[in-house]
């Protein structure tokens, strides 16, 4: 899969850390946060799409994964 630009913006992982507490952050960790979250959207993404093929689905639902917080 080619690589696409980056698709979570850096002014949200800034907020979302704001909101967490944290009062200063370097551009270049916002960039390697962006870049993780996006990583880890991808995976989950590609697992929530395999659990919803298996059950003969093409839609990813719920409870493919994609609620995995209590």
């Amino acid at each position: 899969m080619p690589k696409i630009a980056k698709s979570v913006p850096l002014q949200t992982v800034e907020r979302i850390l704001r909101e967490s507490g944290v009062e200063r952050v370097s551009r270049k960790a916002l960039e390697l946060l962006s870049e993780f979250l996006e990583d880890l959207i991808r995976d989950i993404g590609k697992d929530a799409k395999a659990v919803a093929e298996h059950a003969g689905r093409m839609t990813v639902m719920e409870k493919d994964g994609l609620c995995w917080r209590d």
